[in-house]
């Protein structure tokens, strides 16, 4: 191991405190700079939907299974939606075997709330037969490796999962009390639009890093995640500590970052690099 390695290791918040002083990252990108970013669709054949979303070195792949299900009695015209993290043992050294970590469940939760919150999914689209059928969908993403920004590369393979999803064009028999569903003719959720979140964390109160490795991560004061849905913005929020006096400065300086990412990763849906 070299001196710089382990001086990175021992050191960690000088080293990046004196990468920061040159206006770069120990990767060497800018502060408000993102990783490169590649997803590929349709990657799983026995999914009903699938993606692949590379975050640098950040690596998740996501597959959507489609099954029928009796609707709640409360809410008869409402499916379900069911999205699920798995970060194991294999993708970072610091996750261990076992049962879901506090991380992965936490992932999952607010995964759920933003695409609830975003409204492309209307639950009542998965209805097949008010208070007989509807379907559920099982989003499952798997982190196989881990580098930082769980949450922005895991939404946007969620997404794209969905957005390639085909549903059978089902019906429910009456005289047979059974939903029926097509081998030939299938449909798309419809889904237009795609919420996107873009994260940044915020170290010494001043620094802006946008899309933090997991290096960074654990140094970090505090952590900014814009979403946006088109032109608006549907969710800001923040967490850890850090300096609020200067929240609203931050706040917008992410906003304006978030938005002209927002137009990059679009190009790169359209063109598939």
């Amino acid at each position: 191991m070299s001196e710089i390695s382990i001086y990175q290791r021992l050191h960690s918040r000088a080293y990046l405190e004196k990468f920061l002083e040159q206006k770069l990252r120990p990767d060497g990108r800018g502060l408000d700079e993102f990783r490169p970013l590649q997803v590929t669709q349709g990657s799983i054949s026995t999914a009903d939907g699938s993606a692949l979303v590379r975050l640098g070195e950040m690596t998740v792949v996501c597959g959507v299974k489609a099954e029928i299900s009796e609707p709640d009695l409360d809410l008869p015209n409402s499916g379900f939606i069911v999205p699920n993290v798995e970060i194991s043992a294999i993708c970072a050294a610091r996750f261990k075997p076992g049962p879901p970590s506090e991380e992965a469940q936490i992932l999952s939760e607010q995964l759920n709330q933003i695409i609830l919150k975003s409204g492309v999914l209307p639950p009542e689209s998965l209805c097949i037969q008010p208070g007989k059928a509807v379907w559920v969908l099982y989003i499952d993403a798997i982190c196989i490796n881990y580098d930082g920004n769980a949450l922005d590369a895991t939404l946007l393979a969620m997404m794209l999962a969905l957005t390639n999803t085909r549903l059978p064009q089902a019906r429910y028999d009456e005289e047979q009390k059974m939903t029926v569903a097509s081998r030939v003719d299938s449909r798309t959720l419809g889904i237009q639009d795609i919420p996107m979140s873009m994260t940044f964390g915020i170290f010494q109160s001043e620094h802006v890093l946008a899309d933090a490795t997991a290096f960074e991560e654990p140094l970090l004061d505090s952590n900014i995640t814009v979403v946006l849905l088109g032109s608006k913005a549907i969710s800001v929020s923040q967490w850890g500590g850090g300096d609020t006096r200067t929240v609203s400065v931050l706040l917008e300086r992410c906003f304006k970052i978030a938005q002209n990412r927002q137009r990059i990763v679009l190009k790169v849906i359209q063109t598939g690099s």
